[in-house]
């Protein structure tokens, strides 16, 4: 693993954000092989239980040690949602507690990954509740704005004003915000989290192949949807059909091209701030 990603930055002209999904519990994308951890990182919630913030402070540092020994330099985490549903499909990957907690929790993560040189994700803005997988089809959210307000964006507030630094949408749709679009596709949603929660770093989809958003964008447009809604950059397992869709829309003027240098620089801003990139004054 170390060679390979070793491999890879050498042949890049740019120092790259290399990134896993490592979130503890169900999602360990790392620790889930035998060979790179004896055993995988706990849930936060069994965390939590046993030391409170101390511990998840701890377990942060301990993650983001091992995830920079093997060259990973993001890890997509931390997890905002507030779910409640102990049946609900996000609930494992959640703290399980309220707004506060939450918040708490996140604080406390982005605080030590920012000390550790680790980029961090806050995820899944706005807010996956007690909604159905969008890994395997639309999820609708029907929850007033009130609630997003007075709760869902707290845990993601505290994360922007600790510095988080890149922040990433689900493909939820969300009724009150746009019911015609999925948040990660919705310029709505977008201007909700620049203007009202005042983030102003990377915007990252959730992966634009998954099966909620392909009524939305007949599958090859989906980058240039994402593009044109503010994402900054995009995840996808179909990166070279994304990648020359997004290419061909800027070249015939779809996608401006000041657009897409507003997006490099929050990148490389990011990379400067984990000291991949640095400049002489």
């Amino acid at each position: 693993v170390k060679s390979d990603i070793a491999s890879y930055q050498s042949a890049a002209a740019v120092p790259m954000l290399i990134g896993a999904d490592e979130e503890g519990g169900t999602v360990v994308r790392v620790s889930s092989n035998p060979l790179l951890r004896e055993s995988r990182f706990a849930s936060p919630q069994r965390l939590y239980a046993e030391g409170g913030l101390d511990r998840i402070r701890s377990d942060t540092a301990e993650k983001d040690a091992l995830l920079l020994s093997l060259g990973v330099n993001v890890n997509l985490a931390p997890v905002c949602d507030i779910s409640s549903d102990s049946a609900s499909f996000i609930y494992p990957r959640t703290l399980g507690g309220d707004a506060t907690e939450t918040s708490d929790f996140v604080r406390t993560v982005v605080q030590q990954m920012k000390t550790d040189r680790v980029g961090m994700v806050l995820k899944h803005f706005p807010g996956y509740g007690n909604n159905a997988d969008t890994h395997t089809g639309i999820a609708i959210d029907e929850r007033p704005m009130d609630t997003s307000r007075q709760s869902d964006f707290l845990p993601f507030l505290a994360g922007i004003e600790s510095g988080a630094q890149s922040v990433l949408v689900s493909h939820n749709v969300v009724n009150c915000m746009d019911a015609d679009r999925p948040a990660s596709l919705s310029a709505e949603v977008h201007r909700i989290l620049r203007e009202e929660l005042g983030f102003d770093g990377v915007i990252l989809t959730d992966d634009l192949i998954m099966d909620a958003i392909r009524d939305y964008t007949g599958g090859e447009n989906a980058a240039v949807l994402a593009v044109q809604a503010g994402n900054d950059m995009l995840t996808s397992s179909d990166f070279e059909t994304q990648y020359n869709a997004v290419l061909a829309a800027v070249q015939d003027g779809t996608i401006p091209e000041s657009q897409i240098h507003a997006s490099a620089v929050r990148v490389i801003d990011w990379k400067m701030q984990l000291g991949l990139i640095s400049y002489d004054a």
